[in-house]
């Protein structure tokens, strides 16, 4: 660990989950980075507990995925919305075994863990330097081609950009209670394996089953309630105790957060750009908050890189907030609906809501939205969607094959004698493929479709576009 001022083509403000994995991802490019965050340790608190298979096949691309998986715990239950007589409204559904992303849909992990993880993942790199218990005063101080703000929903980063806030109109105080629950009790072994969404008009809920020990109680705020007082054992105790008491568990922590949906627009100026809370907040309810921030940090890491060590023009940086933003949007959309079925707390209109549920169940599944225009074709999905990973012949993962770069895949009749700057992958995708009626398609360093082709004409014009050919 080093302190200083020092010149690096990539400067780094915060060393959490984000900032943590952009270094790495960037590390493994041979960009030099210097990392600061004005605390010296991992926070040791929950934060954070479920990412997605996505996430996880970004940690792949990091090279971390076994010392994640060693901790993190696969679920493939899902998350029910429940009412207050015990009917199930709505479920997310979950993945029995690999999903399209060649792993688990859901993962519930211990940030700290996580964190350590990402940390020590960067001693890896000696271009790679951290400064902890540094306090960035002002950008101006950061000696870097580019400063990436990875420093949280206050963002120093974000004050020098002067992005604008977009309020997309969620503000809603909860309190949150994590647990270390004796495993040897029954009433802890009865709770249930999945995620509960509880739509209580009297007291909306969420219960989280987080891993070994540990569970998550998640407790609406209503009109009444004193935020200074709610964390106190002896008043949200009693508000749990259909599940459980304080002879099942031990507390590790309970503090009042409010949940905002926001985004914001700016999210690069010059070599300024946000990553993370820095540039979205997102309500918990679809369990996408860090998520989009690792998906921030896939998208820039593979363009900076291309700018640093490719010599690619400045203005790819551009295409980074024209993707991400309106992709991070849809999941908060999402959330913020969700969260209008969880937060009823009308009592007539609760009812209304579980009548519109009679015919049955409602099932869903997380979002697969388009990127925004950047760089890709600008056409209709599949492009700008994440392309799957499937297992190859040999046994490997898609992605082990790809590495860092562009990769077509398509039917081996396309793909034969092609000249093309990319990893080429006959026969491989093809029941996707087949599924968008297309035989062929140019993949992103970060698997997103750049493009895809019906004939070799279609697949040269997609990769010159790409600047492959």
């Amino acid at each position: 660990m080093t302190s200083g001022r020092a010149t690096a083509d990539v400067a780094i403000v915060g060393c959490g989950p984000v900032g943590a994995l952009l270094a790495n991802l960037l590390g493994q490019a041979g960009i030099a980075v210097e990392v600061y965050d004005r605390e010296r340790d991992v926070y040791p608190l929950p934060r954070a507990v479920h990412f997605d298979g996505e996430v996880m096949r970004i940690f792949q691309m990091a090279r971390l995925v076994d010392e994640i998986a060693a901790f993190a715990r696969a679920s493939s239950k899902g998350m029910h919305f429940v009412n207050a007589e015990g009917r199930t409204l709505m479920i997310r559904r979950g993945i029995e075994g690999p999903g399209p992303h060649g792993w688990a849909g859901n993962w519930y992990f211990h940030q700290p863990l996580l964190e350590q993880v990402l940390r020590e993942g960067l001693g890896r790199f000696p271009n790679v330097r951290i400064h902890l218990g540094h306090e960035v005063g002002s950008v101006d101080e950061l000696g870097a081609r580019f400063v990436v703000g990875c420093d949280g929903a206050r963002s120093l980063v974000r004050q020098a950009i002067g992005s604008r806030r977009v309020d997309l109109g969620l503000h809603q105080p909860w309190l949150v209670v994590d647990l270390l629950c004796d495993l040897g009790r029954p009433r802890v072994q009865a709770l249930p394996d999945h995620t509960i969404q509880l739509c209580d008009p009297e007291r909306p809920m969420t219960v989280v089953n987080v891993g070994g020990e540990r569970r998550r109680w998640e407790i609406m705020l209503m009109p009444g309630d004193d935020p200074e007082r709610l964390a106190e054992p002896a008043i949200f105790w009693p508000m749990m105790a259909r599940w459980l008491g304080p002879e099942d568990a031990r507390l590790e922590r309970a503090a009042v957060y409010t949940f905002h949906s926001v985004v914001q627009q700016g999210w690069r100026k010059g070599r300024l750009l946000l990553a993370g809370d820095a540039c979205h907040q997102t309500p918990p309810f679809l369990g996408q908050g860090m998520c989009a921030g690792m998906r921030d940090a896939a998208n820039l890491a593979w363009k900076l890189a291309a700018v640093i060590k490719d010599g690619a023009g400045e203005s790819v940086l551009d295409t980074y907030e024209s993707e991400r933003l309106p992709h991070a949007q849809t999941f908060i959309e999402l959330a913020v609906r969700l969260g209008g079925v969880l937060q009823e707390t009308d009592h007539a209109a609760a009812a209304a809501r579980d009548r519109r549920f009679a015919a049955g169940v409602e099932m869903f599944d997380f979002p697969q939205p388009q990127l925004g225009p950047g760089l890709r074709l600008d056409a209709p999905p599949p492009v700008g969607t994440i392309f799957p990973q499937p297992r190859l012949t040999d046994g490997r993962l898609m992605d082990e094959a790809i590495g860092r770069r562009f990769a077509v895949v398509g039917d081996h009749s396309l793909l034969e004698d092609l000249r093309a700057d990319a990893v080429l992958l006959p026969d491989v995708g093809l029941d996707w493929l087949k599924r968008h009626g297309v035989r062929a398609a140019i993949l992103r360093p970060d698997r997103y479709v750049f493009g895809v082709a019906q004939d070799r004409t279609e697949l040269a014009a997609g990769l010159a576009a790409a600047k492959l050919a």
